[in-house]
């Protein structure tokens, strides 16, 4: 009996089918796949909560003082002309920032190792609208770990494992596999 479901793929292909839709999950709190790859894909994004929520507070916070560039009223750094040459003007500000404990850094990093990088391409507008643009000076990174650790964590902390759900929508036109919808309870 196999440790896991071979999905007929190869390893690798194995590996980013299921990495990718873990972090899909995690970032958009739900996605339709088959059952067979829900089922896979539980047992990773449960691990990576499950580490998430045991590391959630594993922090200290530090003040340190850093260089901020100088901005005017329009919001543009401020230059001065320094030899010749002109320059950002710099000014020194004290910030408050999570200095994590090895054991978090640890699971950081493990975390890491599982999550892809997620761009964002949704804005949100004065008028409060969200808007999806293509341009790329408009995508933003997503700290996809830090969400975990300050959104989804919190939100478990008295529950012991059982972080997902699979619910059953019916076989898929094309092939007859049963989808499912796994989702973030």
């Amino acid at each position: 009996m196999a440790m896991y479901r071979k999905l007929g793929r190869s390893s690798a292909q194995r590996k980013a089918l299921l990495r990718t839709q873990v972090t899909q999950l995690l970032y958009h709190g739900k996605i339709v796949t088959t059952e067979a790859r829900a089922k896979e894909v539980r047992k990773i994004a449960e691990k990576v909560i499950a580490m998430a929520v045991r590391e959630k507070d594993n922090y200290e916070e530090v003040t340190v003082k850093a260089k901020v560039p100088r901005k005017n009223a329009d919001g543009k750094r401020v230059k001065e002309v320094i030899d010749g040459k002109r320059r950002t003007v710099y000014d020194e500000v004290d910030k408050t920032i999570k200095k994590d404990q090895p054991s978090r850094l640890h699971a950081r990093r493990e975390m890491l190792k599982i999550l892809y990088p997620v761009t964002s391409s949704e804005t949100t507008r004065k008028d409060g609208k969200v808007v999806t643009s293509n341009k790329r000076k408009d995508k933003k990174k997503v700290d996809l770990v830090a969400r975990l650790f300050d959104d989804v964590a919190p939100k478990y902390v008295g529950r012991n494992g059982g972080y997902t759900r699979i619910i059953k929508i019916g076989p898929r036109r094309g092939d007859g596999a049963m989808e499912v919808i796994i989702e973030l309870v």
